[in-house]
């Protein structure tokens, strides 16, 4: 192989992976699967669209290596293929946030709206939750809970949470967590919580980068 020749072959395969994340849809696909993996059908409905449109964006991350199936039954499940994703999609974050204005407006105008306290650190939170200070509460739906939780967390996905608000002690402020830094079911289970007039924080982030930290993570129910 020839100089050229080879410096074609490898950059176009790190083309293949940059293709396959410029897509706004495939992107949050990967959010959702950091959690664990899901049917297309669960996906489709997760982010938006039909079964069809996850399908395509499914086989595009699967060309490249990025996500991995199983069958049970005529059902096919997929995760990621490897922790690295993970972390590709967090640096991707971290760039966009550092280099492009519009990130920030839409957390101002959106997130710093609905919850104007700084959000609990990891660090924080462990240490209260050490000291039996707070409720850890997980808002993500039930099968993502079970998948890998907060060691202590009860879950109670936010659909159900104006329901169950009777289930959370009522005499420990509570500290909310779902996907990550831009997920927003904290944000709108904090706003819930304070509207019933409850303490309530969420978590910087999410399950993914608390289980990096080699903090204490469950599965099960």
């Amino acid at each position: 192989m020839k100089p050229r020749e080879f410096k074609d072959a490898v950059f176009g395969e790190f083309a293949r992976i940059a293709q396959a994340f410029a897509s706004a849809k495939r992107l949050e696909i990967v959010d959702v699967l950091a959690q664990g993996e899901r049917s297309v059908e669960v996906l489709s409905t997760l982010t938006g669209q039909t079964t069809a449109n996850a399908s395509r964006h499914l086989q595009v991350l699967k060309n490249a290596k990025l996500v991995q199936t199983r069958k049970e039954g005529v059902r096919v499940y997929y995760r990621l293929a490897d922790p690295r994703v993970v972390r590709c999609w967090q640096n991707l974050q971290r760039l966009a946030e550092g280099r492009l204005a519009e990130v920030d407006a839409a957390v101002r105008a959106y997130i710093d709206v609905r919850d104007g306290m700084e959000p609990t650190s990891r660090a924080e939170l462990l240490e209260r939750v050490e000291q039996g200070e707070v409720v850890v509460l997980d808002v993500r739906p039930v099968e993502e809970f079970e998948a890998g939780h907060i060691e202590g967390a009860i879950s109670i996905p936010l659909a159900d949470l104006r329901e169950r608000m009777e289930e959370i002690p009522a005499d420990l402020e509570v500290v909310a967590y779902c996907r990550g830094p831009y997920c927003i079911l904290a944000v709108e289970a904090v706003a819930l919580l304070r509207a019933e007039g409850r303490g309530a924080a969420r978590l910087e982030d999410g399950l993914p980068e608390w289980r990096q930290q080699g903090l204490p993570v469950e599965q099960g129910g």
